[in-house]
């Protein structure tokens, strides 16, 4: 077994959260988004992104709408809507039982074995 391939899903597991809470503070294009997730070393590629955009914005979650740039063509700005703030409410209540779980866990191996 890969330990790339276990990081790999791990990273996809929790990356709507991360893209929603990114989104929370303001519209973004995908590029920009793309470049938060790589500050936090969150490296995703665009044929992840693009994906999972859509399928967020199929189920009412993100919106987006065109914009001038003036640098090149039109950019698609996403924001998160109100279906999708009441969403990430949860995915975060969710992540603290998560992360308090998998701590509490990891911390009590950890302890045992030194």
């Amino acid at each position: 077994m890969k330990i790339e391939n276990t990081k790999a899903q791990m990273r996809k597991g929790i990356l709507e959260y991360c893209i929603l809470s990114i989104l929370q503070e303001h519209p973004l294009y995908a590029s920009e988004i793309l470049a938060r997730l790589k500050e936090v070393k969150l490296l995703v590629v665009e044929g992840t992104l693009y994906p999972l955009l859509t399928r967020l914005k199929n189920a009412e979650i993100l919106e987006y709408k065109w914009e001038e740039s003036k640098s090149g063509p039109p950019r698609k700005y996403y924001n998160i809507t109100p279906k999708g703030a009441s969403f990430l409410a949860e995915l975060h209540q969710t992540w603290g039982e998560l992360k308090q779980a998998v701590n509490n866990v990891t911390k009590n191996h950890y302890e045992q074995n030194s």
